[in-house]
């Protein structure tokens, strides 16, 4: 088989995992990511053999967090332009009177309105008005009409114009064919920002081997030039990966249901799997923004190895989210780090050994780590104590507090320094086992090479309480994602219900699965109340050609603690009273 390549880039590092078992770990460019992706693709493939390049970005993620994206206008349904910034009812901290919403995207004076009217079924009501002109300035435009998602007659018609004219459009039904006028304008104006930017950016990796993939927040792959036209589909492209590995390490260490740890040098994703298979999630929120497109549930909060340490104005340790991210990086790195991190407390107390050397940086300085803790008033401890219980409230957050019950599920530890801090969290919450998986450090780039071709298709069902017809929509929906992938794809399909009355939804396998659903997810199923279908479902997958169970793995053997294991991509810290032993798989299997 031909080379084939993951990278996954990360806050602080860029993964590199090659089909034939090589990895390669380059410090992240966080001014080019392309660069650390070439600097580490020439690494490991100096000859340039790759035949593909699967790959997990941080770019859209990075850009709506900073707020670098295009100069964007909105055009909208008369009356409807005002709706990315009325929002909804809901407030960010219930009780705290001066916390704020985040900005729109979209400045007042490039909000544009349109006359005309259509019904559900596409019916003219009014006929559409004159298409306005846009700015010079503006370098993308987003459309979203009125019932787009269900007939797109008119908005079709708007975008086409405004193409004519030379502008990039970002049109809502082609993003975000679902109801809820707020959601939907939110995720198709997040699109138009980040395209540019996105676009660029994924167009000089393609370049770099024949072919190249992107994966999206659902956790499959998709061509570069699909990936740069939908970047919104990309903000959980790197963290994704890791879930769908991690998934399969818990399976083969006999723990299908499991949370995935996945800790890097910036944030911490969690994600619940159950049978073996990441949970799901119709739409989630990314800088506080709601993106209304298909993706892993992934919980994520900013806590890595690179969160900085500092005593609040009221005298309380807090750590993160502030980062020192590759540049300057933690202390102990020697490029220029100040203020002490996560690392640094890790190195002082040993969980890092003395004198370890990483990647692209060298020998580890404990000293400086060491002073510059002291110096902020802090101790290593302390730094520790806070940040471990950071992450444990976000695996309470999706456990606990959706009514599942941590102490019959493994924590599945991965990044860098997921496996020094797993065991601490796996004992707050009395949690079965850990698990790491082998090359647990570069886990994501793993699972970049396993990941599917993939297409995810999802539709309003413009009649809630009217399910005759949803049988054909569905198969017409599964046809048409089967011939978007292929037809030796696979497709499952699934709808969105409810109860009348209720305004949100589960996702569910089939109309007739939704009331067991609803009593697992809530407690209860209400009698004699209607069940309505709000979105049909498809999706369809092509495997990868690389079996990652295959890879090489590396020589493990049980460890009783208290030990340090070093291996080439990561740490692992096994406390005293635990013992780690090893799966056929080559796992570690940690337990108290």
């Amino acid at each position: 088989m031909s080379l084939r390549v993951g990278a996954d880039t990360g806050g602080t590092f860029t993964d590199l995992v090659g089909s034939d078992g090589r990895i390669v770990k380059v410090l992240s460019t966080p001014d080019d990511p392309g660069r650390g992706v070439f600097a580490g693709l020439s690494e490991l493939d100096p000859r340039r053999e790759a035949a593909a390049l699967a790959h997990g970005t941080t770019v859209a993620t990075n850009a709506l967090l900073e707020r670098r994206g295009a100069r964007v206008a909105l055009v909208a349904t008369r009356g409807f332009a005002d709706v990315i910034e009325i929002g909804r009812q809901d407030r960010p901290s219930l009780y705290d009177f001066w916390s704020d919403r985040p900005l729109p995207l979209v400045d007042r004076d490039r909000r544009f309105e349109i006359d005309g009217r259509i019904d559900a079924s596409g019916a003219e009501l009014r006929p559409l008005g004159e298409v306005p002109a846009m700015p010079s300035d503006v370098e993308a435009v987003a459309v979203c009409l009125l019932h787009a998602d269900l007939a797109s007659n008119h908005e079709r018609e708007v975008a086409n114009e405004l193409r004519r004219r030379g502008l990039d459009v970002t049109a809502s039904h082609e993003v975000s064919p679902e109801f809820r006028e707020y959601e939907r304008t939110v995720t198709t104006v997040v699109n138009a920002y980040l395209r540019p930017a996105c676009r660029r950016y994924l167009a000089e990796l393609d370049d770099l081997v024949a072919d190249v993939t992107v994966l999206t927040s659902a956790g499959g792959l998709v061509p570069v030039a699909q990936g740069a036209e939908l970047p919104a589909a990309l903000l959980l492209s790197g963290p994704a990966g890791g879930v769908r590995a991690a998934g399969l390490a818990g399976l083969e260490a006999g723990f299908p249901d499991a949370v995935t740890f996945d800790m890097g040098g910036t944030s911490t994703d969690v994600c619940l799997v159950e049978g073996g298979e990441p949970g799901g999630a119709a739409q989630r929120e990314v800088a506080g923004l709601p993106l209304r497109l298909p993706s892993l549930a992934v919980h994520t909060i900013g806590a890595g190895g690179g969160s900085i340490a500092a005593l609040d104005p009221g005298g309380a340790l807090s750590v993160g989210p502030r980062s020192a991210g590759a540049v300057p990086g933690p202390v102990c790195y020697g490029r220029g780090g100040t203020e002490p991190t996560v690392t640094d407390a890790d190195l002082c107390l040993g969980r890092i050994p003395p004198g370890a050397v990483l990647p692209g940086i060298g020998r580890l300085d404990v000293r400086a780590a060491g002073v510059a803790i002291k110096a902020a008033g802090l101790t290593a401890e302390g730094v520790l104590a806070v940040v471990d219980a950071a992450m444990t409230r976000a695996v309470r957050r999706i456990t606990i507090e959706r009514g599942i019950d941590p102490r019959g599920l493994a924590l599945i530890a991965f990044g860098g320094a997921g496996p020094l801090h797993a065991c601490a969290i796996a004992e707050e919450l009395d949690m079965a086992a850990v698990v790491v998986p082998p090359r647990a450090g570069v886990l994501s780039a793993v699972g970049l090479l396993g990941a599917p071709r993939q297409v995810d298709l999802v539709r309003s069902w413009g009649r809630p309480d009217d399910q005759r017809g949803v049988e054909a929509g569905l198969r017409a929906l599964a046809s048409e994602a089967r011939t978007r992938l292929g037809a030796e794809a696979s497709v499952v399909t699934s709808v969105d219900c409810r109860y009348r009355g209720q305004s949100h939804e589960l996702t569910v396998t089939s109309i007739e699965a939704f009331p067991g659903e609803h009593v697992r997810r809530n407690g209860y199923a209400p009698m004699d109340v209607p069940v309505e279908v709000v979105a049909l479902r498809a999706r369809a997958w092509t495997p990868s050609p690389v079996d990652i169970a295959a890879l090489p793995v590396p020589e493990r053997r049980a460890v009783d603690g208290p030990a340090v294991v070093v291996e080439p991509d990561c740490t692992v810290w096994i406390p005293a009273g635990w013992r780690a032993s090893v799966t056929a798989g080559g796992s570690w299997v940690v337990r108290r």
